[in-house]
């Protein structure tokens, strides 16, 4: 019986729907472990089709088609280590989510997920069947369980392999990145080993889909909760894992120790990462944007340098009448940092030509709101026009909180294809972009140093669609706006838990209404960064139509 076993673990990026290009990255892992005299090569959850595939997962079609990627898979790697990969399995008119052994150029062994989650993003009780609670699978001479991700998050399914033989635990993951996340999964893993006392290794997959960004940091611990290895935040790596067995069982081989950074790294880091993958797996190479002179357009820009490139970026002020001289300073000044494309394109003429057009429609009736919005979508035209001629993403710029309240114009300054800092409420904002001008790391486009004038960080925020417009003339101060909105949305509270807080009733009934109002605006917005775990899309999803307002307070 072997004393050792080397796991190679794969800490990496899939495409949602790419079955070749994920084979092609799982074979080239095995490979890798092959080479390294592996045991076994690991893959995360759900691998060969990517995750999270949501509904394209339930076409019967796709299906077979993962299924066959899976067997031609097995034949790819004969000789050589096991390989363990996710993907899906149908079987008797049902679906799971499962865990595949290959060996020897065929599926020796399948487990199925039996814990499916269906809160936050995820909805695998609606796609997915429950598997039964299953037993370990052997690699030569040794007994491996595997929870699938949500599984290794219950009692149940760790003790039950724990009973039925289990050496060891290999936990393979999709699991997405939000605030404190991390602290969340080292608790549970933590807790599994403590009941279990057997190692365990937790993999998880890397990489942006949609507004999700799983972030790796793939670790092991031994018997007792003991960190052996800890894999690097969002960067792909195969790794090789080596465990020992003595007179008390096996024990993981202490390793690398990546030293994870601070929240608001982690923040802009995913930030980056989701827009580089976006537009990767969506075909782009190059983006575009407004560059107003003011921060929420300064951090975009700053985040799609580090994303691409500076090459790779083209900024366009669209400057009207309303436009200070302090903003078309500002905006240069972001650009020359940067090193990025800058275009000046004037939208006065063509804001009079609209406007006179619509005057004999419009006639006597005073201008208002809808003379402001013409001209963001003026805007927004124009810079659609600029992605469609040149091929580049537009990129919109509207943080959490106009998001949340609805301070921004549908068709017009929401127009784009992605937008980095959708879940950053603005006093983030404020300070992110302070982070960014303070630091600079290797994974970084962008150059170093202040990228950010001191000057549109600090002076008071202004959509600039009137004379002297301040943001404040419409919403309260973004201190007051963000942490009444933070109790609303984020919390989920109430009117009363907006004045238990502090709080104007008054205000914090405006707050609420517009919240409500907003929600079509949400419905057609481009997709953002997931930050938190309420995140405007997957993770909080009300009904356009709605009469509700709360009473409380």
């Amino acid at each position: 019986m072997s004393d050792r076993f080397r796991l190679t673990l794969a800490q990496i990026n899939p495409t949602v729907g790419d079955l070749d290009g994920n084979r092609a990255k799982a074979r080239a892992a095995w490979e890798a472990g092959r080479d390294a005299g592996a045991d076994m090569v690991a893959l995360p959850e759900m691998f060969i089709t990517g995750y999270n595939a949501q509904d394209l997962v339930m076409k019967p079609a796709f299906q077979q088609a993962s299924m066959a990627a899976i067997e031609g898979l097995a034949r790819d790697c004969a000789d050589g280590p096991a390989l363990a990969v996710g993907g899906p399995w149908a079987e008797d008119g049902k679906l799971y989510n499962a865990y595949f052994i290959l060996r020897d150029g065929r599926i020796t062994s399948r487990q199925m997920k039996y814990h499916l989650p269906n809160e936050t993003v995820f909805d695998e009780v609606r796609v997915f069947d429950a598997g039964p609670l299953g037993g370990p699978y052997s690699v030569g001479n040794t007994r491996v369980g595997s929870p699938i991700c949500e599984d290794a998050w219950h009692e149940d399914v760790a003790e039950t392999l724990a009973e039925t033989g289990a050496e060891f635990l290999l936990v393979p993951n999709g699991s997405p990145y939000h605030r404190g996340k991390l602290d969340a999964r080292m608790s549970h893993m933590v807790a599994r080993v403590v009941e279990t006392g057997l190692p365990l290794i937790y993999l998880n997959l890397v990489g942006g889909q949609d507004d999700q960004v799983f972030d790796g940091g793939s670790f092991a611990l031994n018997p007792g909760g003991e960190l052996a290895v800890q894999l690097p935040l969002f960067d792909e790596v195969v790794h090789h894992v080596d465990l020992e067995r003595g007179a008390e069982g096996w024990r993981v081989i202490e390793g690398r120790r990546d030293v994870h950074p601070d929240d608001w790294e982690k923040d802009y880091r995913v930030m980056v990462a989701a827009l580089r993958d976006y537009m990767l797996k969506a075909g782009f190479s190059k983006a575009l944007l407004g560059l107003s002179g003011g921060i929420d357009s300064a951090l975009v820009a700053a985040i799609a340098v580090d994303a691409i490139g500076a090459n790779n970026v083209r900024c366009v002020m669209l400057p009207s009448e309303y436009t200070s001289e302090e903003s078309l300073d500002d905006a240069r000044a972001v650009a020359k940092a940067l090193g990025v494309h800058y275009d000046t394109v004037p939208i006065s003429a063509a804001r009079t030509a609209v406007t006179d057009t619509l005057s004999p429609i419009f006639g006597d009736l005073a201008p208002d709101l809808t003379e402001e919005n013409i001209q963001s979508r003026l805007r927004g035209l124009l810079l659609m026009a600029m992605s469609n001629k040149f091929g580049e993403m537009l990129l919109t710029t509207g943080n959490k909180s106009e998001v949340a309240v609805g301070y921004a114009t549908i068709y017009g300054d929401m127009a784009g294809g992605y937008n980095p800092i959708k879940d950053l409420y603005k006093t983030r904002v404020f300070e992110t972009c302070r982070w960014r001008n303070a630091n600079h790391r290797d994974w970084m486009l962008g150059p170093k140093g202040a990228v950010m004038p001191e000057r549109v960080i600090s002076k008071p925020p202004s959509a600039e669609l009137r004379p002297d417009q301040k943001d404040s003339d419409s919403l309260p101060d973004y201190p007051e706006l963000d942490t009444i909105l933070d109790i609303l949305i984020d919390q989920d509270g109430s009117i009363a838990d907006c004045v238990a807080a502090g709080f104007d009733a008054d205000v914090a009934r405006k707050i609420e209404r517009l919240i409500y109002l907003s929600e079509y605006k949400r419905f057609q917005s481009a997709p953002g960064a997931r930050l938190t775990e309420r995140a405007f899309w997957l993770d909080r999803r009300y009904p356009i139509v709605n009469r509700w307002r709360d009473q409380t307070g």
